[in-house]
């Protein structure tokens, strides 16, 4: 049995489920998400849990067992709580800052880079050198934030550009005192 599969998923309260076959509905403070799911797979509430249940031990149902009961957590989180990434700018002369729904970053380019928020995404800077993506969809949340870091990812060299709040980067040693021949 799917370790992951089997563990009941907790319903806080104001969070309801609306299972149809294929597909469950999760209402919450936050807003609602839909989670498209294998039609074999059987999705129970039973007092206040969600239970993922498989038809058969074949390969294909353990496979998607566990991941149908990640995918209705995520959204059971995010409904309720909502999901952050943050993300921080080092580098001298290296920002952020809102203009509307939009950030605008100076990060060394010729150019500032005007980064849109899709639908359902809130961009916050709290700091010129941090920004905040929230929204209760798990997978948006770290697609942007993703996308966000592609821009300037951190250089081996000096750990300039845009990381992950606590991502811990590995400096690659510069030269070491090469003298001419």
């Amino acid at each position: 049995m799917s370790r992951i599969g089997k563990l009941p998923i907790p319903l806080p309260a104001g969070v309801t489920l609306d299972v149809k076959p294929g597909q469950v509905t999760v209402k919450g403070p936050k807003g609602q998400l839909v989670v498209d799911f294998d039609p074999d797979l059987k999705i129970v509430v039973e007092d206040n849990q969600v239970v993922v249940k498989r038809p058969t031990d074949s390969r294909r149902h353990r496979a998607l067992h566990g991941l149908t009961r990640s995918l209705v957590a995520n959204a059971v989180e995010g409904v309720s709580q909502g999901f952050v990434k943050e993300l921080e700018i080092k580098g001298i002369g290296y920002r952020a800052k809102l203009q509307g729904g939009k950030i605008e970053l100076s990060i060394g380019y010729s150019h500032p880079v005007i980064v849109e928020a899709p639908e359902g995404i809130t961009l916050e800077v709290p700091e010129p050198t941090k920004i905040r993506v929230s929204g209760i969809d798990k997978q948006k949340v770290g697609q942007v934030a993703a996308n966000i870091r592609a821009i300037r990812p951190p250089d081996a060299y000096h750990g300039k550009g845009i990381r992950y709040a606590g991502e811990v980067l590995r400096l690659k040693p510069g030269k070491a005192g090469v003298t001419g021949g």
